[in-house]
């Protein structure tokens, strides 16, 4: 009963901040013009994590209101891996708490992946971060939503490092939801806070993963990939939140819904990654779809919604949508980004909705059981709210936010050091 008030207490404050945040709007200036996000070139270090440059954020909230959000920030340029194995510099934010951290041991880290935010610069949250709501026009408008979960971070004295991921603030385009890419920066972006001088972080200190949604996928791919790419960082836990484990069951969860347009993003994120794929990808849109993936290229998700929101996807390609995944060359593509091939070696919670309109739980669930065969330590929770009004997706975003406590209840039990519960062969 305790922790369903709990939960209850969380969506309410959630509510009430989303509320305040939607009156305080801060217009969208041109303070991103002064080459902070434009890449040196050639890079000019070598391993991954490495730091390229910082400067201090201003986010108004920790600015405004510091007992709400007592924390010193910084915005980070760092070395990362692309898709393709290529160097690339990621940006993001560093948020660390300016109090003591009260427990045992080095101050924790948490490297934090958001969920869908867009395909434009404009919509990274390192950049977002430094608005109380973003609003360049009438429908360029976005709100840095996932700052609720860091507050209560902060509050828990733990630090957050929160990567923009590849091609998002920085030139280039932003690869959505391509598996390498995205768990590679978040490790990397971790590897950068742990390096940064003048913090109260240590090289050993213990670090946890987070995501939900989109970044429930890079959260789990970070997971797999850190004892091989990142095998310094001493990973503690992982939380993935609804993760889009198998992109191909995607396409009818999409259809007709209110975020179908986020298509044009995967669409985008296929051509950035594996350019010689275009002219293929290219031969399967119609001008609905050319319209798509020029228009979404540059979106908010916001926007996308606004302009895309409830169409089917039919209009969009001239092949049957029941063999659209199974042609070459997204069915290759999709195949690279499937989860569940590795083993992750510290514990893994997923959390999903049963009936999540968006994010199959099928496939969150089929994740959660190979890690298992594998052996790894993963404890599996469904959320039973049952479903209601699903092309606007409630399925998917209100779990986000009536789960968070019993994430960042797991998430200190990691820190802790307190055994898990797994519950393989129970789900």
């Amino acid at each position: 009963m305790m922790k369903r008030r709990r939960r209850a207490v969380f969506a309410v404050v959630t509510a009430v901040g989303l509320l305040f945040a939607s009156v305080g709007i801060a217009l969208a200036d041109d303070r991103f013009g002064d080459g902070f996000y434009l890449p040196p070139d050639p890079l000019t270090v070598s391993q991954p994590g490495d730091v390229m440059r910082t400067e201090p954020s201003r986010i108004p909230y920790a600015a405004d209101f510091p007992a709400a959000l007592p924390a010193k920030t910084t915005r980070v340029m760092y070395r990362s891996t692309g898709a393709r194995g290529n160097p690339i510099a990621v940006t993001g934010t560093l948020l660390e708490p300016k109090g003591d951290w009260p427990g045992p041991g080095p101050r924790p880290l948490v490297a934090f992946a958001v969920g869908t935010h867009g395909q434009g610069d404009q919509c990274a949250p390192s950049r977002l971060l430094n608005y109380y709501l973003y609003w360049k026009r009438v429908l360029d408008v976005f709100l840095e939503y996932e700052l609720l979960f860091v507050q209560r971070m902060i509050k828990r004295g733990w630090a957050v490092m929160v990567t923009d991921y590849e091609g998002f603030g920085t030139p280039a385009v932003h690869t959505y939801l391509n598996r390498l890419s995205s768990g590679q920066t978040l490790l990397d972006g971790a590897r950068a806070a742990l390096k940064l001088p003048a913090t109260s972080l240590e090289p050993n200190g213990p670090v946890a993963l987070w995501g939900y949604s989109q970044g429930g996928l890079a959260a789990g791919s970070a997971a797999e990939l850190a004892a091989a790419y990142a095998p310094e960082l001493n990973v503690v836990g992982t939380y993935s939140g609804a993760p889009r484990a198998d992109l191909p069951t995607l396409t009818p969860y999409l259809d007709g819904g209110m975020i179908v347009g986020v298509m044009g993003y995967m669409l985008n994120a296929v051509m950035a990654a594996y350019p010689e794929y275009s002219d293929a990808v290219h031969q399967l849109l119609t001008p609905d779809g050319e319209d798509l993936v020029a228009k979404t290229q540059n979106q908010c998700l916001a926007e996308t919604m606004a302009n895309f929101g409830f169409r089917h996807l039919h209009r969009y390609f001239n092949v049957d949508l029941q063999t659209l995944a199974m042609t070459d060359p997204l069915k290759s593509y999709f195949a690279q980004q499937r989860l569940g091939s590795q083993r992750p070696d510290a514990p893994v919670l997923i959390i999903i909705n049963r009936f999540d309109p968006l994010v199959p739980s099928v496939g969150a669930n089929q994740l959660g059981r190979e890690w298992c065969a594998q052996g790894a330590d993963v404890e599996f929770f469904y959320n039973e709210q049952p479903p209601v009004f699903n092309k606007l997706i409630v399925n998917h975003a209100m779990p986000m936010v009536v789960d968070g406590p019993r994430a960042l209840d797991w998430v200190a039990d990691r820190f802790a050091g307190h055994a898990s519960m797994p519950n393989c062969g129970r789900f």
